[in-house]
């Protein structure tokens, strides 16, 4: 039942994406589609997070510094957010599960600019106290890329991929068996291509390299016009789908503020 839901669903998205089509200016056919997939997520993910769109931020960041601003940002709704106005957020980090960048063409510009912003975001440093936690917790903030159109083979994605990184001079995470799960990205860590297929970092408790000898690797390329918003929903859920007794830490992001006239009686 699952399954066929979001096969229906992918299928949906890729029909309604046709209508901003023939518009004239590329932002009046991306944003449209930016709304179906974040409409998707409203309406399907779990009550504990809640979604928004814009730039993250960590205690080092300053007024005006250079940021990247996200599509769709997944953040834990118990934790504050700045309003830029417009609809526009500025997201702290420790409350962030997962960003999103949706492309209307999946194509290697696209992919240098979705494995830059997902480097810069892995580079945020969280600052929380921790009591307990029980499930899985992603050692670092998911980046998804989502996209309409783009290569016939998601092989030809997976090359983009490592040319980005080489262009970049990002390393690709290492693991064992037994440490990969907690070992994060250093980029993106997966491309959904709907009703084409997926490439998805193997790192998470979810794989399809599994069994009892998992071939080597630290990508799962998969061609297939079905499956593919099923593995992101479950992927995202994954990363939602915990418990954790954690609070920000706010030390950090008042060590550089200059409090006038302080004393203590």
């Amino acid at each position: 039942m699952l399954a066929a839901h979001m096969d229906a669903v992918e299928a949906s998205l890729v029909q309604t994406s046709r209508i901003p089509a023939n518009a004239g200016h590329t932002l009046h056919r991306g944003t449209p589609r930016e709304a179906f997939i974040k409409q998707f997520l409203e309406s399907h993910l779990s009550a504990n997070v809640a979604i928004g769109t814009g730039e993250v931020i960590d205690a080092a960041s300053s007024p005006r510094g250079p940021r990247n601003q996200f599509d769709i940002v997944i953040y834990k709704n118990s934790y504050p957010k700045l309003d830029f106005g417009g609809g526009v957020s500025g997201f702290l980090i420790e409350s962030v599960v997962a960003t999103i960048e949706v492309k209307s063409l999946l194509d290697q510009a696209a992919i240098n600019q979705s494995v830059s912003a997902a480097r810069n975001a892995k580079l945020l440093t969280p600052n929380i106290n921790t009591s307990f936690s029980s499930g899985w917790i992603p050692p670092r903030v998911l980046n998804f890329v989502v996209a309409y159109d783009g290569p016939a083979q998601m092989s030809t994605a997976h090359g983009w991929i490592i040319n980005a990184h080489s262009t970049l001079n990002i390393a690709f995470p290492t693991w064992t068996p037994q440490t990969k799960i907690n070992t994060p990205g250093t980029a993106l860590d997966g491309v959904f291509l709907l009703q084409r297929g997926f490439v998805k970092l193997d790192n998470a408790p979810l794989s399809l390299n599994s069994g009892p000898t998992p071939l080597p690797g630290t990508h799962v390329v998969c061609d297939s016009q079905t499956g593919n918003l099923l593995m992101l929903f479950l992927a995202l859920q994954e990363a939602c789908n915990n418990v954790q007794g954690a609070w920000l830490n706010p030390l950090p992001y008042v060590q550089a503020v200059q409090f006038q006239n302080v004393r203590v009686i």
